[in-house]
């Protein structure tokens, strides 16, 4: 796991919390698992889906009653990233600002991060 000790990989703003909290409690489920998947013109896409159980490698963050869980090939990705959540008169969702993230699309549903050094990092 990609972890810095004493300090959450992830950020959840007020909003995003009470957000979580509630579709956990509606649904019974442990978390919301976040991750990443290839798509979208810049290249990646962030996955969400409610998850019943953490999986064993599993980053866990929690905070009152939400809890997010990412999966591993996310984690050095998301490192940093303020999830929230937003309501607008047109549309509601969650938001994420990841410094990771070095390019996105118009549309803001895709995004590209800086190759890593001497590894293939996530493209499209």
């Amino acid at each position: 796991m990609f972890s810095i000790p004493g300090k959450a990989a992830v950020s959840i703003t007020q909003a995003a919390e009470a957000r979580i909290a509630r579709l956990m409690a509606d649904k019974g489920a442990a978390g919301l698992r976040i991750g990443l998947k290839k798509g979208g013109c810049a290249g990646m896409e962030y996955t969400m889906e409610l998850a019943e159980t953490a999986a064993p490698n599993d980053e866990v963050v929690e905070q009152g009653e939400a809890r997010v869980l990412i999966a591993p090939a996310a984690q050095m990705f998301l490192f940093g990233t303020v999830i929230d959540y937003e309501t607008g008169l047109l549309d509601s969702g969650f938001r994420f600002v990841n410094p990771n993230v070095t390019e996105a699309c118009g549309c803001g549903e895709s995004i590209r991060f800086e190759p890593l050094q001497g590894s293939a990092a996530p493209r499209g």
